[in-house]
């Protein structure tokens, strides 16, 4: 299988970055083909020019062969904290500029605008891992659990992914080795569960 991991924070010695890895080590006990993108590190660039907007646009090369492994993905997972109940701003750029039309989803013809888009990815799953500062209960009752629906109905769920599962790890600031540890297992066992 294809695998897609794509990983947004910034610090390297983060947990973020410590799911990620347990994550990219799962498949890779499997054996399975992986696309691994820190986008972080790569300096990814989250900013959309009006050349790629259209579905026939002018597309940067890097950023096709984002859309390439995104388009041939049997399992998506990302990896992200929950920054004021969103991704952070360069994964929201990555969305932007790889969850594209044409790429991950298309309108009908005849449609002018107020259509339900059909979902072109191909995944058979998708999981999102975040972490988080907020209690769990807080994030669902105050604030209506945002990286849930944006994830599963404003992104996935409309480009075709019908498998989804979101798991959020907090709270992270206060949380010990051994807390850490426990769900780093917890990654996998995840992985095992919804793969």
């Amino acid at each position: 299988m294809k695998v897609s991991i794509i990983l947004a924070h910034p610090t390297k010695e983060s947990f973020n970055h410590a799911i990620a890895e347990a994550a990219e080590k799962f498949f890779e006990d499997r054996r399975d083909e992986i696309y691994f993108h820190d986008l972080y590190s790569e300096n990814f660039n989250p900013v959309l020019p009006i050349e790629e907007v259209s579905k026939n646009g002018k597309v940067d090369p890097a950023i096709q062969k984002y859309c390439y492994e995104i388009s041939v993905s049997d399992i998506i997972v990302m990896v992200h904290p929950n920054w004021w109940g969103q991704p952070p701003a360069i994964l929201k750029g990555w969305i932007d500029r790889v969850i594209r039309p044409g790429i991950a989803y298309e309108f009908e013809e005849t449609d002018a605008g107020d259509g339900v888009p059909i979902g072109l990815l191909k995944a058979r799953c998708a999981i999102v891992f975040n972490t988080s500062n907020t209690p769990p209960e807080r994030e669902r009752s105050i604030f209506g659990d945002p990286l849930e629906r944006l994830w599963n109905n404003c992104i996935f769920g409309l480009c075709g992914i019908k498998n989804f599962h979101r798991k959020m790890y907090g709270v992270v600031c206060t949380s010990s080795l051994e807390q850490r540890e426990i769900w780093l297992k917890d990654v996998r066992r995840t992985l095992e569960k919804f793969v």
